[in-house]
């Protein structure tokens, strides 16, 4: 699966679990930049990304997450 994949996949979850399509995804989107991003909409965040890829993160993976374009890269490497 290419990054463009990863990114359309991306947009779909980020409209549903922040309930914003007008969210334009980045490499360097992060939580700061979104308003409703707070820890709850991360952990539904990863938790849906987790069922739409057939993936699972470990805590210490997500945790050093600082932007989209790292989580793009960490479900990459695990695809």
């Amino acid at each position: 699966m290419d990054v463009r994949e990863i990114y359309t996949r991306f947009n779909m979850i980020f409209g549903d679990v922040f309930d914003d399509d007008s969210i334009v995804l980045t490499p360097e989107l992060s939580a700061r930049d979104v308003a409703e991003w707070d820890s709850l909409a991360h952990i539904r965040l990863i938790v849906s990304v987790e069922k739409a890829f057939s993936i699972k993160f470990s805590a210490a993976e997500v945790g050093g997450l600082k932007n989209v374009g790292e989580f793009v890269d960490l479900v990459r490497s695990k695809l």
